[in-house]
């Protein structure tokens, strides 16, 4: 912990961030293994990630935001809501000006602006996209809170290791179902990974947007954890709610939050 402790929190942001990318990697070389993903099967593991989320934004994110702002008094909560609400908003606006196309719906449910000259493929790595940018930047944002403490550390690193487990179903739920339209294996799984390559990006950002202006901390973690509840509504839960299976996006909910909450509790 001292070693990791010596390390500069944007360097630890980025290893972090390159863990999370290597976990959707890790799932999205299932591929190779296997040509079809069961509908019930993709709803549970989406409906894990998103459980993960909402867990990982509360415990992870929005509480230590709001302790520190402890000093506060009576407006303690007002970085916690400026922070999620902008965070929100953020997201909201990537929405609507990143071409995308949700896992399991047709090609004229893509949003926005996408048009027929944009490849189904790329809409849907798109749309992957967008669930790991807040993801990422929750991770740098976590990291770059350290300041030289153990337990900052140890939470941090048990938000990044909540976040890469949902990433591994998350990576498999993509290459595989592309594989399904008729891509190769290998081409399957390079969208699959390639769609988490911006989390080192945005959690190196977000550490060391943190270490730079120190007084924006608490604004930061809400930040992330209102883009990641935004994804959760907007693009996770309809996604996992397509199709048969949506019992199990339900049951796949409540066992990422239980999973996520056990580890940030218990470990961090």
């Amino acid at each position: 912990m001292q070693a990791l402790l010596n390390l500069h929190p944007v360097a630890l942001a980025g290893l972090a961030g390159l863990f999370t990318w290597g976990m959707t990697a890790a799932g999205a070389s299932l591929v190779f293994f296997f040509k079809t993903l069961g509908k019930r099967v993709t709803n549970l593991m989406l409906g894990f990630a998103a459980g993960v989320m909402i867990a990982a934004s509360f415990w992870s994110l929005l509480a230590p935001a709001i302790e520190l702002s402890e000093h506060m008094g009576f407006f303690s909560f007002v970085p916690a809501l400026v922070g999620f609400l902008l965070g929100g908003i953020f997201l909201w606006g990537l929405d609507k000006v990143i071409p995308h196309l949700h896992l399991g719906f047709p090609d004229e449910k893509s949003e926005g602006g996408a048009s027929a000259g944009h490849a189904r493929t790329l809409l849907l790595v798109l749309a992957i996209t967008l669930h790991n940018i807040p993801e990422g930047l929750a991770v740098g944002v976590a990291f770059g809170a350290i300041n030289g403490s153990k337990s900052m550390l140890f939470s941090a690193m048990v938000l990044a290791l909540g976040i890469g487990i949902q990433n591994f179903p998350e990576g498999a739920a993509v290459s595989i179902p592309m594989r399904g339209m008729g891509v190769s294996r290998a081409k399957s799984f390079y969208y699959g990974q390639l769609s988490a390559v911006v989390e080192p990006i945005s959690a190196i950002v977000g550490a060391w947007l943190v270490t730079a202006i120190t007084p924006v901390l608490p604004y930061a973690l809400s930040f992330a954890a209102g883009a990641m509840i935004f994804v959760v509504v907007e693009e996770l839960i309809p996604e996992a709610q397509v199709g048969d299976g949506s019992d199990l996006s339900a049951l796949g909910t409540m066992a990422g939050f239980a999973v996520m909450m056990m580890l940030d509790v218990a470990l961090g």
